[in-house]
Parts: C-alpha cells; structure tokens; sequence
C-alpha cells in the first residue's frame, strides 16, 4: 500500500478572522494557528483534515463564491453534530443566510455548512455514488411534472438554491392539470418542505391543507412523508 505523500489544503476568505475562527471553533474544529499580523490568517483542523482562512477586507459574505469539498466517510452523523452545535451557537439551526446549514434528506449523501464568511464547506459520503440523482432531470420518458421534481432536486441538494427550486415546482404544480395522483403529490410535498424550510409558514400550511386532500394509499402517503420529514412538523 502506497503511503500518502501529499495534502491539500483549502485556504478560505474572510473579512473578520475573529469572527470566521470563533464560527469554527463552534462547530467544533480546533485552532492550531492564528495571527493578526502581518496579515490575518489561521488555520482551524477537524477529525483528519484542516481548514486555513485569511483576511480580505471589504468581503462582503454575498459576494463570495468560495467552496471546498470534504469527503467523510459518514454524513448523516456529521450532520446532526453541526445542527446541534449551531443550535447551542445561535439558538437555531439556521437554513438561509450567513452561517447556514442544508438539510439532509433520508439517503442523501451530502450537506453544506456555509460560515459567517460566506465559505461553504461541502461534506460529501466517500464513495458516494449520486450523479445519478443530480443528473436525473435529463433522463428519457419523465413527464413534465417528474422532470420538475428531479430539477427542484437538482437547485436544492447540488446547488443549494431552494428559491429556483421552489419556482420550478410552483410553475410545474401551476400548469399541471391531468398528472396522476402520485406524481401530483410528491411535487407538492416537496414544495411544502421548501416552503417550511424557508419559513414560509402560510404558504407551507397551505399547500398541505391541499396534499391532506390528495386521494393516496396509506402507503404512499408513509413514503412521501419518510423522503420529506419536514412534513411532520405540520400534523
């Protein structure tokens, strides 16, 4: 077996160093280093890798795009330590601005936490294999209303942009008139999962008072419910 000979690590923006480190240091990651001069740097270390961050002034947390990908070997768990810990930090388990965190849906296989900086930090399962889930919308044979799901699946778990995938559901549940049932109801379900997780709250309970009415089996009902937790929050 070859031993490793190499390490890459990913160098992070920010425009208060205080503030980036002491975010980290919530979540759990331990500093190792950190200077103010003369200029701001630190490097944060977690489990088997590091973080190293440096001062930009002016950087508004808007306009930064920079991201890097962990991969670890179990998401869910890192996941729920994240949430606990920003709740403990914040009082909250913040879903849309800066710090946030990305909901893990039953068998999805990544998360992004996004810091006070606007970094975000992708956490993706080893070995991971959900191309194919990101990919899905392109498949042969999907109706207009499936091909929406699978896009609004795409903006909200790969691209964490939940309001392009609300939109892309509404306009679907807008024009559809003869989708079948099932179909109908799962592109609902999951506009009312945006709509709890952004805090929608009228538009959430009403779009379930209209799932309520959906003629479904006990069955398929259990599954929609099991894919889309956020659902059982408004029983």
């Amino acid at each position: 077996m070859s031993q490793k000979t190499s390490t890459t690590i990913p160098c992070l923006p920010c425009e208060s160093l205080d503030a980036t480190v002491d975010f980290w240091q919530a979540m759990g990651f331990r500093v190792t280093y950190k200077q103010q001069s003369p200029n701001p740097y630190a490097a944060a270390h977690f489990g088997d890798f590091d973080i190293h961050f440096f001062g930009l002034k002016q950087l508004s947390p808007h306009d930064n795009f920079s991201t890097c990908l962990v991969i670890v070997t179990e998401v869910e768990q890192l996941h729920q330590k994240f949430t606990e810990r920003l709740r403990t930090h914040l009082g909250r388990v913040p879903g849309q601005g800066f710090p946030r965190i990305s909901r893990m849906r039953p068998g999805q296989t990544r998360f992004t936490l996004t810091d006070v900086a606007g970094n975000s930090v992708i956490f993706i399962k080893r070995g991971a294999e959900d191309e194919q889930a990101a990919e899905e919308y392109k498949k042969a044979g999907l109706s207009s209303i499936q091909r929406a799901v699978a896009v609004a699946t795409r903006l909200r778990d790969f691209k964490n942009d939940d309001a392009a995938a609300a939109r892309a559901l509404d306009n679907a549940l807008a024009r559809e008139k003869d989708t079948t049932s099932a179909d109908y109801a799962r592109a609902l379900a999951a506009r009312i999962d945006l709509a709890v997780a952004s805090d929608d709250t009228p538009r959430a309970n009403q779009l379930y008072a209209q799932f309520q009415t959906m003629r479904l089996t006990k069955t398929q009902r259990c599954n929609l419910h099991r894919e889309f937790p956020l659902l059982d929050t408004l029983n």
